[in-house]
């Protein structure tokens, strides 16, 4: 029961706050009542101001807004309450009376100027500042919220934090924002307050003062009376809302905190005994500007020196404490690490096959290069590869799992190294303080710089120190920061990759991503007729050849349409591919047309005799001399081309396509082999070159 009673105990009072602007709660009790809530509504006042003192952010508090409108509401219902009790009989409890005899001092005008002043300072002062503070932070911690998810991303991918962790504060985030928000609207309510107090004010001095002279009382006696209720009942009302405006201040202020207010305080105001010893200087010099009370200054200077010296004391002890325990730690771990050695450390057998474990993608930098990659050093290549992964998924239909990145001492300082399954397959070098120059063709005037070879195409170009960097602007140099380098290196890279990076779970994530959506093709197809070893291989050998697997959909009912030839891996990828047709084009096209080079039908026919079925799919047996004069001639064809064609694409029929793609690969991997199946109605094929033998 009083379990019940206790968890609707503020909804109970919310009922309460609303009732008593109606009830004449100065009649219940002899007004006993109303002096009771008037000292509740102090003691409140001061419990919350406290409570702000004390949260490390602002968060912990979250229930403040609300709170904000119910002591409002609860002010103001008060607030009537004892205008009804001014006004009809010019006494509104005791509460008041003591608040107005304490302030006034016999003389009604001195009280009612600081009941003005009071007002005053809670309305332009403390509840202005609220406002606007309350104001920027909602704008821009709604304005953060990109940049603060993109962190959390950032962390997740590198294994800084779990899943777990990032919903939290993703949560967290979300809470912050809608606080901020709140908030803003929250300090309408007291700068409202402030308003209605002043306006209570002159209602119960003119009101009453008029009412007074009305009933028959002479003007001295009428003002005492009305004046002296006026103030202390101003007083009561503005005391609890200068401590709420001032709690307001408090929550929207600690945004940068991380302790609780007396703790910043003491911790930051003794950080630095400098400021004392100054302070206290400064302090005594005034002992000798004439009329200055010399006795309360060198107390004063006395006391801050002294206490700029007991703080230096105790930083010092704090120090050599910390340099205590850092030493001992470090010799700790020595003789743990002495004590047990690899021999023991690997007596446990799970920690032999932690070594086994092998990362997807994975990069390895020098010194000289971390900071580009701590994001505490502002370094911003981990959003970089965020955006690309973002980029690549979004092109190519797959996601790229996360990239290791960790610190590697043993290569060059300013090297980085690429691996893929734990294996090396690409490295570059960087100059940090340099921007890489490539000359596009259209440079007018040499830049003197570091002559180098641009990692991701093997292109020739530039290291350029800053102070060149307008210079080599003007003359036509394409620029690219370090950061850009290494994220355009690692994409290239990921890109021919990609084909290995994809897993059988990734591939089992995107069909049940698909069954989401259409649920009929894949119970329809896996696993019953496709395995996901099966799609795995269809996907991965579309992703070698540059073909985006985005529209699952259409790859899985192409799958499902030509069920009966699925032994032949090479021809079911065929049918795919021309199913994707428009995929291919948007791909490969520019503008609607399409420049390529076309192979002579007597040189698909010396392809399609050679091939040779065998049980474990087809081979090509053709004499070595055809091969190298088919290999030399498109060599050729695509000398010729080379230089005004952004990408080269070989068009053939899709009967020898595979085959021929397999021919090149051995002497030019890399070049992009098309059938005219793959080709969209639409498009325009431009033929710029034709190999023939």
């Amino acid at each position: 029961m009083l379990k019940r009673i206790s968890g609707n105990v503020f909804a109970v009072f919310v009922i309460f706050i609303v009732l008593a602007i109606i009830i004449p709660l100065n009649d219940v009790a002899g007004g006993a009542l109303l002096d009771f809530l008037l000292l509740v509504n102090i003691s409140l006042s001061i419990v919350i101001l406290l409570m702000t003192m004390y949260i490390k952010e602002a968060l912990e508090f979250s229930a403040f807004p609300t709170i904000l409108l119910i002591t409002t509401v609860f002010r103001l219902s008060l607030n009537i309450s004892t205008t009804r009790g001014i006004l009809s009989s010019g006494y509104a409890g005791s509460v008041i009376e003591t608040f107005g005899n304490f302030v006034m001092g016999g003389d009604p005008i001195v009280g009612f100027i600081i009941f003005i002043i009071i007002v005053l300072v809670n309305f332009l002062v403390i509840t202005k500042g609220s406002e606007r503070v309350s104001e920027v932070a909602a704008r821009f911690t709604l304005d953060a919220m990109p940049g603060k998810q993109m962190a959390i991303d950032a962390d997740l991918n590198t294994g800084a934090i779990t899943d777990e962790e990032a919903k939290v504060r993703r949560a967290n985030i979300q809470r912050e924002a809608d606080f901020f928000g709140a908030m803003d609207g929250a300090t309408k309510f007291v700068k409202g307050d402030a308003i209605i107090s002043i306006i209570t004010a002159l209602v119960n001095l003119i009101g009453g003062a008029v009412i007074g002279l009305l009933n028959g009382g002479d003007i001295d006696s009428v003002m005492s009376t009305y004046s002296l209720a006026t103030v202390g009942d101003g007083l009561c009302s503005q005391i609890p809302a200068l401590l709420i405006s001032v709690a307001t201040g408090m929550v929207v202020t600690r945004s940068a905190s991380t302790g609780s207010f007396n703790a910043d305080v003491k911790m930051q105001f003794t950080r630095n005994p400098t400021v004392m010893f100054i302070t206290g200087g400064v302090s005594i010099v005034l002992m000798l500007v004439p009329g200055f009370p010399k006795p309360i200054l060198a107390i004063l200077g006395a006391a801050l020196i002294a206490g700029g010296f007991a703080i230096s004391r105790s930083r010092r002890k704090e120090q050599a404490a910390e340099l205590e325990a850092m030493e001992q730690k470090r010799l700790e771990e020595i003789k743990a690490a002495n004590a047990q050695g690899d021999s023991n450390y690997y007596r446990d057998i799970d920690n032999v096959f932690k070594l086994l474990n092998v990362e997807q993608i994975e990069m390895e930098f020098g010194y000289s290069l971390l900071h580009l990659v701590d994001e505490k050093s502002g370094g911003n290549f981990i959003d970089r590869v965020v955006l690309f992964r973002k980029q690549f998924a979004v092109d190519m239909g797959m996601v790229i799992p996360s990239v290791r990145m960790r610190n590697n001492p043993e290569i060059n300082p300013n090297q980085y190294i690429i691996k893929i399954k734990g294996e090396e397959v690409a490295r570059g070098e960087i100059l940090v303080d340099h921007l890489l120059a490539l000359d596009n063709g259209e440079v007018t005037k040499p830049v003197e710089g570091i002559d180098t070879i641009e990692p991701a195409f093997g292109i020739p170009a530039k290291w350029i120190s800053e102070d060149k960097k307008v210079m080599a602007d003007i003359a036509g140099y394409t620029l690219i920061d370090p950061v850009s380098v290494m994220i355009t290196h690692l994409s290239e890279v990921i890109k021919a990759h990609c084909s290995e990076i994809l897993t059988r779970q990734d591939v089992r994530t995107m069909v049940e991503n698909i069954k989401k959506t259409d649920s009929t093709i894949v119970e329809d197809l896996i696993p019953n007729v496709v395995s996901y070893g099966y799609l795995q291989k269809v996907l991965c050998m579309l992703l070698a050849e540059g073909i985006p697997i985005r529209d699952m959909e259409t790859i899985l009912e192409c799958l499902s349409d030509h069920a009966a030839n699925l032994k032949d891996i090479e021809v079911t990828v065929e049918y795919v591919r021309q199913a994707l047709k428009r995929t291919v084009t948007r791909r490969f096209a520019d503008g609607g047309s399409m420049r390529v080079i076309t192979v002579d039908p007597k040189v698909e026919d010396v392809i399609l005799n050679g091939v040779k079925k065998g049980g474990n799919g087809s081979v090509l047996s053709i004499d070595p001399e055809v091969v190298n004069a088919i290999v030399s001639r498109t060599n050729a064809e695509i000398d010729k081309v080379k230089d005004v064609l952004p990408s080269i694409v070989v068009l053939m029929s899709p009967f020898t396509r595979v085959y021929f793609k397999k021919l090149l690969d051995q002497f030019m991997p890399g070049i992009t082999v098309l059938s005219y199946s793959e080709i969209d109605n639409n498009t325009q094929i431009q033929a710029v070159g034709n190999i023939a033998i």
